[in-house]
């Protein structure tokens, strides 16, 4: 029997999703299939519509090694688990003459830990543990809570939070789950036969295809220790998200809170002399910490470094303590040891870090209204270590609807560590031992000059840090007014979006404005999506993580360009750092952060084939600076005016268009009901 070919896979799998095949998804399956096949690597930017899980789930499958796909959202990676993977594996079986098996896998805190949840929660100010059931009010949110879990527990066959509907807070999640840290391990562990996290990580060894999320990802690269299985093909779905989800896993903290947990998970167990010494170093941190001013450290303070040695030195006498002694009298004191050892590993590997003043690192204080004083420790970049673990050993397509800015794909791949197209590999250049790569756009089905309008309000005045934005709101105003609500406004920060609800409340208090942090962001985005005349505000989640097609989302409103804060540390720091090797800071890390999210923002507007409306850009820089048409080249090429009174007639018309649409539709429902 004749090999079956990529088109008539495709085909089938298309079929099977109940879709369309278009010509952008023809060509990605082809790229990656070629990729995959020369163990190559490959950038696919494939605009919204695409239907690119199938573009690259079918050549993957077709090649028949293991593939592992990474994506960056809960909603992504359950779509592939729950429809696109079992509906094409099944239309694919007959072709294929073989049966892939696919598997889902997380961090262990994702799972249910049955160790915790019979044998209790170890306790900070006493020995052993306690029962959190017992705790916990059965009358409280967190004891229903607790009690639902039990009895969740009996019936999963996953054990997957993610699994668990309606879902419960971070605070009773936290009952029953454990860090990798704090696992006793399947060996010692009394349930570690029928570990939920274990048997994830069996059924990972066994399937083909295994769907994950960067953050496990970053961690099987960064830490050494694999905790995915082995694989040729990597898949990185919203590879957009990658770097910042690599540089967070990436990221140390220090806090008086987690540092004084550290001292009474470990007073018990060790010593009073050991004890006393990690005591006295959490007493001089914490001092030191209310005195902690937000803002980049380029050099330790000398009070701060003795700070941090104390405590490196007194972690590491309370780590060695551990392992000699045992105390029969502590209930279940394996799992209290660990759940110690873990916080006081995690201070002292944070403490070291910074002593040890790798210059590679960015070190920062920051201060929280409801937290307090931390200390942060992040690398200055991530390239050479996703160049390093990431593109050795295996074929790797990296894809998303926003890869290209300005463009081109280099920005994208010098923060993955990859030399500019096609000067990788080159003999007797710089980049010869660079990975090899190559970048294609495979277009997007929608015309977006037809669908869209992306209008630059130039007449308005240039926005300043605190500065009165009056106009930017009456301008807001006039157009929410004009399109009849429909109105996604995206704001560059929270305060910007909290000023603007409550100011439109109060003018046009008959179009509904919800606000982000007011409700859960799925109940938000539902009611936004349920009442036309309803706008939705909010800050960076907004900007990618919602989908809205149809006439509910027809005007997209950026409040200004989303450049990173210039007193943010990490962001200035690596703009300082291209500037010293003789780059321009400003254009590759500040540019192409604010190109990032304003391609995503803009995404936002055109989501099906139908949909039209316009995206407002509320900052004149946009029209008149020189980097704003390496930031306009990176949207959707939307038809472009600053003319706003074309703007409001083009928005009442659509807004007529959509309510005609919506009147027959309710009438159509009506007499369906009737009759």
């Amino acid at each position: 029997m004749t090999k079956p070919s990529l088109p008539e896979l495709l085909h089938a799998a298309v079929t099977a999703v109940g879709g369309t095949e278009r010509p952008g998804q023809v060509t990605m399956a082809e790229a990656v299939a070629e990729a995959i096949d020369g163990g190559s690597h490959l950038l696919v930017q494939a605009g919204t519509g695409t239907g690119k899980s199938l573009g690259y789930l079918v050549p993957a499958l077709a090649h028949g090694e293991r593939v592992v796909v990474a994506t960056a959202t809960l909603a992504l990676q359950r779509q592939l688990v729950e429809r696109d993977l079992p509906r094409t594996v099944e239309s694919l079986h007959p072709l294929l003459r073989r049966k892939p098996q696919y598997a889902m896998l997380k961090g262990r805190s994702n799972y249910l830990c049955l160790h915790r949840l019979h044998e209790g929660v170890p306790q900070d100010e006493e020995e052993g543990l306690f029962d959190q059931f017992e705790a916990a009010a059965p009358t409280s949110k967190l004891g229903q809570d607790l009690l639902r879990m039990r009895d969740w527990a009996d019936e999963t066959e996953t054990g997957d939070r993610d699994d668990l509907t309606p879902g419960v807070s971070d605070r009773a999640w936290a009952q029953v789950s454990v860090s990798s840290r704090e696992c006793l391990g399947a060996t010692k562990c009394a349930y570690g036969a029928e570990c939920f996290a274990e048997m994830a990580r069996e059924r990972a060894k066994l399937a083909d295809v295994v769907v994950t999320n960067h953050a496990l990802l970053a961690i099987d690269a960064i830490e050494g220790a694999p905790v995915l299985p082995q694989h040729e093909v990597l898949i990185v779905d919203e590879a957009h998200e990658l770097v910042s989800r690599v540089t967070g896993v990436a990221t140390g903290e220090l806090t008086p809170g987690q540092v004084n947990r550290a001292v009474k998970r470990a007073a018990k167990l060790v010593n009073e002399k050991v004890a006393d010494q990690l005591q006295t170093a959490a007493e001089g941190f914490e001092r030191l910490m209310e005195l902690a001013l937000p803002g980049r450290l380029e050099e330790i303070p000398e009070d701060l470094g003795y700070a941090l040695l104390a405590l490196r030195d007194a972690a590491r006498h309370v780590i060695s303590a551990l392992g000699s002694t045992r105390d029969k009298s502590v209930q279940d004191e394996d799992a209290v040891r660990k759940q110690a050892l873990a916080s006081v590993e995690s201070i002292h590997d944070v403490a070291e870090r910074i002593t040890n003043g790798s210059e590679w690192d960015v070190v920062w204080y920051e201060r929280h209204d409801r937290f307090g004083a931390s200390l942060r420790v992040a690398p200055m970049s991530v390239s050479g270590l996703l160049r390093e673990k990431l593109f050795t050993d295996r074929s790797v397509t990296l894809t998303s609807a926003t890869l290209k800015l300005g463009g081109d794909f280099n920005g994208v791949g010098a923060s993955l560590g990859l030399a500019p197209e096609g000067s990788a590999g080159a003999a007797g250049t710089e980049s010869e031992d660079m990975p090899v790569w190559k970048g294609v756009d495979v277009g997007s089905p929608f015309d977006y000059r037809k669908q869209g309008i992306l209008y630059v309000a130039k007449h308005l005045s240039r926005p300043a840090r605190d500065g009165d934005r009056t106009d930017m709101l009456d301008e807001l105003t006039e157009l929410i007014q004009a399109a009849g609500g429909r109105t996604l406004g995206l704001f560059s920060s929270m305060r910007g979006a909290q000023q603007a609800a409550e100011e439109l409340r109060a003018r046009i208090p008959e179009f509904p404005i919800l606000l982000q942090g007011e409700e859960t962001l799925g109940e938000l985005i539902k009611n936004f999506a349920a009442d036309p005349r309803t706008c939705l505000f909010g800050t960076l989640s907004l900007w990618q993580g919602v989908d809205v097609p149809g006439t509910g989302c027809q005007l997209v409103v950026m409040d200004k360009i989303p450049f990173p804060r210039p007193d943010d540390p990490l962001m200035s720091a690596r703009q300082k750092a291209v500037e010293e090797n003789g780059g321009n800071g400003f254009m590759a890390v500040a540019a192409t952060h604010a190109a990032l999210l304003m391609a995503q923002g803009a995404g936002r507007l055109v989501r099906a084939t139908g949909d039209k409306g316009v995206v407002a850009v509320l900052d004149p820089r946009l029209a008149t600076a020189r980097y704003g048409s390496y930031l306009k080249a990176s949207m959707p090429d939307f038809w472009y005016t600053t003319d706003r009174n074309q703007v409001r007639r083009s928005l009442s018309s659509i807004d007529a268009a959509a309510t005609a649409a919506e009147g027959a539709e309710a009438s159509e429902v009506t007499e369906a009901a009737e009759a």
